[in-house]
C-alpha cells in the first residue's frame, strides 16, 4: 500500500428547511427544501485493505454503511476507513446521510463503482424519505426536491438547484437540549402524524413558488428570509402533534425569535432540531448576530457563523490530510474526483 492510494472525501452539512406535502394525495409525499453549509463538515480517509477496518469518529455508523455498500455490490474485499471529522449527530444537520454517502463514494472510487449520489444513496439505504441530503452532497447550494412515490425506491427527483449568493451568511445555534428525533422514533412520529389540511399544504407550496424561489433568483435576502420564516411556521403546525408545539423545544422558539430580533432576515429549526439557523448578509452582520446568540445561550450550546456551500462533497486522492482547520472546508488538490 502506498500513500497515493488514499481517497479523501469531504462533505458539508445541510439545513432542512421543511417538508412540502405530508398529505400525499397527489401521488407523492414529502418533498423538501434545504441548503448546504460549509460548516460543520466531515472528512473521511479511505485506503485499500483486504478486510473492513474502521477507526476514528462515528466508527459504528461508518462500519454499518460500509458493510451495506459492499453487500449491495457483492464485494468480498474491505477497506481501511478513518473518519477524521464528523458533523454533530442527531442535530438536524444531516450527519447520517453525509456519513453514508461519504463512505459510499470513497468505496465506489476504490472499487470502480458508480459515484453519483443517487446511486450511492440507494446502495446504502438512504433518501427513503427526504433526498435533500443526497442532492446537497452531490451539488451543494439551495435544493428543492419533488417527493417520493410509494412505488419507487429511488431518491426523490431534484427539481431546483441554485447557488446561494456569495455574500449571504448563516448563523447556526445548536443548544444543549438533547437530540432531535431519528431512527425508530422518527419513523414512529411520521406514522402518527395526522395529515395536514389541503389549505396548509397549499400555503407552503405558494410560499415556495411565489416568494422563496423568486427571491433567491433575485438575490433578495429579505424576501427569501420572510418566506423561510413563514414556511417554518406552517411546517411546525404540521408537526405540532409530535413536537408538542410549533418547534421542538421552548428554547428553540426563543432562539428563533432572538435571531429575528437580532437582524436575521429569516430563521427556523433545521429538520427535527435542535439546530436553529438565521440568515444575514455579510460577515459583519453574521459576527454580530452570532455574538448576540452566544450571549443568549450563555455557554449552553454551540454557535457558528458560516458560509453556504455551493459545491457539494469533494473527493480526491492523496497521502496527507488537508491543512484546513477542523470544521472548515478546504479546496481539494487539482486531482479531485467528482
Amino acid at each position: 500500500m502506498t500513500a497515493a492510494e488514499a481517497v479523501w472525501v469531504e462533505a458539508p452539512a445541510r439545513l432542512h428547511l421543511g417538508l412540502l406535502d405530508l398529505r400525499g394525495d397527489l401521488g407523492r409525499r414529502f418533498g423538501g427544501i434545504g441548503i448546504a453549509v460549509r460548516e460543520p463538515s466531515l472528512l473521511l480517509e479511505a485506503r485499500p485493505a483486504p478486510e473492513l477496518i474502521v477507526s476514528g469518529k462515528e466508527a459504528e455508523r461508518v462500519a454499518s454503511y460500509a458493510r451495506r455498500f459492499l453487500e449491495h455490490h457483492g464485494l468480498s474485499g474491505g477497506a481501511r476507513l478513518h473518519l477524521h471529522r464528523a458533523i454533530p449527530a442527531h442535530c438536524g444537520l444531516g450527519s447520517g446521510t453525509q456519513i453514508a454517502l461519504a463512505v459510499a463514494r470513497a468505496l465506489a472510487i476504490l472499487y470502480g463503482r458508480p459515484t453519483a449520489a443517487a446511486e450511492l444513496a440507494t446502495a446504502v439505504g438512504r433518501a427513503r424519505r427526504s433526498a435533500i441530503g443526497t442532492w446537497a452532497f452531490e451539488r451543494g447550494g439551495f435544493i428543492l426536491e419533488g417527493g417520493r412515490r410509494d412505488d419507487d425506491d429511488r431518491p426523490a427527483p431534484l427539481l431546483v438547484r441554485h447557488a446561494m449568493p456569495e455574500d449571504w451568511r448563516c448563523v447556526l445555534a445548536i443548544p444543549d437540549i438533547g437530540p432531535g428525533l431519528s431512527g425508530d422514533a422518527e419513523e414512529a412520529a411520521f406514522r402518527s402524524l395526522p395529515p395536514p389540511s389541503e389549505a396548509l399544504v397549499g400555503r407552503i407550496a405558494r410560499l415556495v413558488l411565489m416568494l422563496l424561489l423568486p427571491s433567491l433568483v433575485d438575490g433578495d435576502l429579505e424576501g427569501f428570509g420572510r418566506a423561510v420564516t413563514e414556511i417554518q411556521r406552517c411546517v411546525g403546525e404540521s408537526f405540532a402533534a409530535v413536537q408538542g408545539a410549533t418547534f421542538m423545544h421552548p428554547l428553540v422558539e426563543e432562539l428563533i425569535a432572538e435571531m429575528l430580533a437580532g437582524g436575521a432576515a429569516g430563521a427556523g429549526q433545521s429538520s427535527w432540531g435542535p439546530t436553529v439557523y438565521g440568515f444575514v448578509r455579510g460577515d459583519a452582520a453574521a459576527r454580530d448576530l452570532a455574538g448576540r446568540i452566544e450571549r443568549r445561550l450563555a455557554g449552553r450550546g454551540l454557535v457558528l457563523s458560516v458560509a453556504f456551500d455551493n459545491t457539494g462533497a469533494r473527493a480526491w486522492r492523496g497521502g496527507e490530510q488537508p491543512s484546513s482547520a477542523p470544521g472548515v472546508s478546504s479546496d481539494p488538490p487539482p486531482s479531485s474526483l467528482q
